[in-house]
């Protein structure tokens, strides 16, 4: 499975958030998903028979747009001999635009997941709630819950929790001898325990070593085992150092699994948090320099900047939504452009007050992105979540640079 880039989660995250606004009239959206295991031949044939299945509709108009929709579909799978890796969802239909009037709307996503069942669904809205879990961070971390009776190892891979291994530690429990033969016994305990933590350890460098997309190691228990298997160095140096935090559970199976995710929530969210942060206040810092610092911000300064490869960090909210329309006059042929948030409904020429037609529309996001990739910039989508990803949206609009060089 091939990852989406954080460009690529923005627009398809950007085009779940325009799907999820339409509605139709009647039942006159369709979704469409293609698992990438299903033939194309076969879809084809479905739909072809939810065609003929239509002509029962007893509206008129919803049985033509209907049929419209599936014919439109039907056109479109013929440019694909297979479903791509992830499959194919589809989102075609007429929705409302307002007195009684609709108009065609299609969307032909490639999921950053794939499709797990073949789904028809023909209502007044589209079927998104599949995507949504979707565009969750996929971020995997070794997890570990030990005490000296038992340990579980498990992998966190989004929100899906895998058990790896469980292990049964056998080491004797105390007991009440006493004078040569009680510190004997201890010993052997001790020999145990030993022998114990580092099957543990072999079991976690074995499944996490070469796992490069392991960001940490989270760990948890009951008691002080945990944090003496962690300072006593078992785990392999490199598994050492992702080590991100330990943390108390009253179980050591699969549910201390689960325990141990819950509790570790906070941290991991704080971790994504921590990397913005770390960004906006190095863009703030250069901001307050006198010379005003290695900093660039508002859309046409930002522009200028990346055209002449000055920008080496574009910092870009996740709730930016801009486009350019350029418009232009059918009567005086005056043009012009605006960056706004929604279309308008209606814009006046400012020669001849006729009302003027779109022409083109690009989103400033994808623009900007097309230029950082020519001259190198590295992209940075930063969520409003924190106070200085807030900062970044109020103060700046949502868009701002850390420059390689200054620009005049």
């Amino acid at each position: 499975m091939t990852e989406l880039t954080d460009f690529q989660k923005y627009e398809f995250r950007r085009s779940l958030e325009e799907v999820s606004g339409l509605s139709g009239r009647g039942t006159e959206l369709i979704s469409l998903y293609i698992p990438p295991t299903r033939q194309i031949s076969d879809v084809a044939g479905y739909l072809k028979n939810e065609y003929s299945q239509s002509s029962n509709i007893k509206s008129a108009s919803t049985r033509k747009n209907v049929q419209a929709a599936i014919s439109s579909i039907l056109s479109r799978l013929k440019g694909f001999r297979q479903p791509p890796e992830n499959g194919l969802v589809f989102f075609v239909g007429h929705r409302s635009i307002g007195a009684d009037q609709t108009s065609m709307v299609q969307y032909v996503l490639e999921p950053p997941e794939p499709v797990q069942t073949f789904v028809y669904r023909c209502d007044s809205s589209f079927y998104i709630d599949p995507l949504h879990d979707m565009l969750e961070k996929k971020d995997r971390y070794g997890l570990i819950v030990i005490d000296r009776g038992e340990a579980t190892v498990g992998l966190l891979n989004g929100k899906r929790i895998v058990t790896v291994k469980n292990l049964q530690s056998l080491v004797p429990s105390k007991h009440g001898r006493g004078g040569q033969s009680a510190r004997r016994f201890e010993r052997l305990i001790e020999l145990a325990a030993h022998e114990y933590y580092k099957k543990v350890a072999d079991i976690v460098n074995e499944s996490f070593l070469e796992d490069k997309e392991l960001k940490g190691l989270l760990i948890g228990g009951p008691g002080p085992t945990k944090d003496y298997f962690v300072k006593s160095e078992y785990l392999h140096h490199e598994l050492q150092q992702k080590v991100v935090d330990i943390f108390d559970t009253g179980y050591t199976d699969e549910y201390g699994l689960k325990e141990l995710v819950e509790k570790a929530r906070d941290t991991l969210r704080g971790l994504d948090l921590m990397r913005e942060k770390d960004l906006i206040q190095r863009l703030f810092e250069e901001i307050r320099m006198t010379d005003g610092g290695l900093a660039v911000y508002g859309e046409e300064q930002v522009k200028h900047a990346l055209m002449i490869g000055a920008v080496d960090t574009l910092l870009v909210s996740e709730d930016l939504r801009k486009k350019k329309i350029s418009l232009s006059c059918p009567s005086c042929g005056s043009v012009k452009e605006l960056l706004v948030s929604e279309p308008p409904e209606e814009v006046k020429c400012d020669e001849c007050e006729e009302t003027m037609k779109a022409q083109d529309s690009v989103d400033l996001v994808k623009e900007l992105h097309e230029l950082a990739q020519a001259n190198s910039t590295t992209v940075e989508f930063i969520s409003s979540e924190s106070e200085e990803g807030g900062l970044l949206v109020k103060a700046f609009g949502g868009l701002a640079g850390i420059l390689r060089f200054r620009v005049s």
